[in-house]
């Protein structure tokens, strides 16, 4: 016995290639309920793990500046060696 695994996209008749879809719109109340909504599933942050993941992004970035900074130097005066710049 077979088992019909198709979805419900594959009962619906196939589009042409000149026939477009309209979509209904959403109206602005309904967009902004669904907004609240999405948001109230959120897990906001306390202030405390807010000033600890800034500091962490704060910290990494200067790190990652310094190491930048320190390569471009580097690659800077070794194309300075090799080209005899001035």
């Amino acid at each position: 016995m077979a088992i019909d695994t198709r979805g419900e996209a594959a009962d619906r008749p196939s589009k042409s290639s000149g026939e477009t879809v309209k979509k209904q719109r959403t109206s602005p109340a309904l967009f902004y309920r669904q907004i609240v909504a999405e948001l109230r599933k959120v897990i906001w942050p306390t202030r405390k793990d807010l000033i600890s993941y800034t500091t962490v992004v704060l910290v990494f970035v200067l790190i990652m500046v310094g190491l930048v900074a320190g390569i471009d130097f580097l690659l800077t005066q070794g194309v300075l060696a090799v080209f005899g710049g001035a």
